[in-house]
């Protein structure tokens, strides 16, 4: 026997019947979610070129991505993202069309060193995007959306963090540090690494206000009031017009009624380079990572040949279902209804009533071992199954109910019409 034969890579996994159950009900749940706000679903390829992500390399850094080659030598990956792959699609595929195009998305994406806290290689992403169009109605659409695909999976203990990376920009405008210290600002900001932020700071010429308000910025996260506190300062027009956007984006999910989900963070600055206005995660507890990311990305289209703004977001499906199981959330267990076996003259009749029960919505198990009704019951009980009907002949039906033991008859045609 080969010595991986039986095993699996690290970083993927089999899913089996319960989690599998689960996971597709959460797909569906989040799918008609998507359906329910006009969003069109697509599929994009599993396979595309290494070109497509080589674009941005901040959302998809060449290390992460599992490559490989086709016959004529050229560089194919499986896809670490799919909003890139959406992108791709609606400038490619929608030239001509109407604007905004609203698309939705769930699929398998791959990133190489996607480990630790729960997190694998081979990961599912659901997600929405609005191309088109740039309004705080489609920013705020969208983040009303993400937060009612958490509460449809049965999480309700999660909080939405927005900020905007204009307000940074403007900021490091402002201080006139060069490209390489506003990537070094925004990193330490992320980490919240008080003394790096203070030494970079002291090295510049910037006016005492400035540097407060930049000291600040990892502190700066709570209700709309971060805002007006924000506002007191000297800003220049890049940073008031960011706030006057993200004012106006939570006006609009206050008038949702979502603003109990919601909350600003103004020290939140990953993927400058990407992202170009309002930006989100989601948390909850029991989940080291963000269950959900977006914001908008207003350069992104133009890079496959079609400049149009654009807004979105991504779950991570299988984040949803660690939170559900760390905080003990019950969700529906897969389940037989009833349990059909029969004797030789009983065939045809119990098809017809296999059949009779499926349409109706029932889940019906139906007995190929041809063991004798003890065995059955057996089986039924270990799997968990409350009732058999075992089909005696043309008319004569045994229903057994395994919970308290009774065993009663009925006619097939008593059967069929109560039916």
């Amino acid at each position: 026997m080969a010595k991986w034969r039986i095993y699996t890579p690290e970083g993927v996994q089999d899913i089996l019947p319960n989690e599998c159950f689960h996971k597709k009900n959460l797909e569906s749940k989040i799918r008609n979610v998507f359906r329910s706000y006009g969003y069109y679903e697509v599929e994009t390829p599993m396979v595309e070129f290494y070109d497509v992500f080589s674009l941005e390399s901040e959302i998809a850094p060449q290390e992460t991505m599992f490559k490989f080659f086709d016959k004529e030598g050229r560089i194919l990956v499986l896809r670490p993202d799919i909003t890139i792959p959406i992108a791709r699609l609606v400038a490619t595929k929608y030239k001509d069309a109407d604007y905004p195009i609203k698309l939705s998305y769930i699929g398998d994406t791959f990133k190489y060193n996607e480990l630790g806290g729960g997190k694998q290689k081979e990961f599912t992403q659901a997600g929405m995007e609005i191309v088109g169009i740039n309004s705080h109605e489609a920013d705020a659409e969208i983040i009303a959306a993400a937060i009612d695909c958490v509460k449809s999976s049965g999480l309700e203990n999660f909080q939405i963090d927005i900020g905007q990376v204009e307000f940074f920009k403007g900021l490091m405008e402002e201080a006139n540090l060069s490209n390489e210290e506003i990537e070094q600002m925004r990193v330490l900001i992320d980490k919240k690494d008080f003394l790096g932020i203070e030494e970079l700071v002291k090295n510049h010429d910037i006016n005492e206000d400035l540097k407060e308000l930049i000291f600040s910025l990892p502190k700066l996260f709570g209700s709309i009031d971060v805002i007006d506190k924000v506002e007191k300062y000297a800003l220049n027009n890049r940073c008031i017009a960011a706030l006057e956007n993200l004012r106006k984006v939570l006006e609009i999910l206050d008038d949702y009624g979502l603003s109990k989900y919601v909350s600003v963070d103004l020290g939140m600055v990953q993927s400058l380079n990407y992202y170009t206005g309002t930006i989100f995660r989601g948390f909850t507890y029991g989940v080291g990572f963000p269950i959900l990311s977006g914001g908008r990305y207003d350069r992104l289209v133009e890079k496959f040949g079609e400049g149009k703004p654009a807004t979105g977001f991504s779950l991570g499906i299988n984040m949803i279902m660690m939170a559900l199981d760390r905080q003990k959330i019950t969700t529906e267990e897969p389940m037989i209804d009833s349990l059909i076996c029969y004797g030789q003259k009983g065939r045809k009749n119990a098809f017809k009533i296999c059949e009779t029960l499926r349409k109706q919505g029932l889940v019906v198990e139906m007995d190929i071992t041809g063991y004798e009704i003890e065995q059955i019951k057996n089986y039924a009980r270990i799997k968990g199954i409350g009732g058999i009907l075992n089909v005696l002949d043309d008319e004569n039906i045994e229903v057994h109910n395994l919970e308290n033991d009774e065993v009663k008859k009925v006619s097939v045609t008593e059967m069929l019409n109560n039916r």
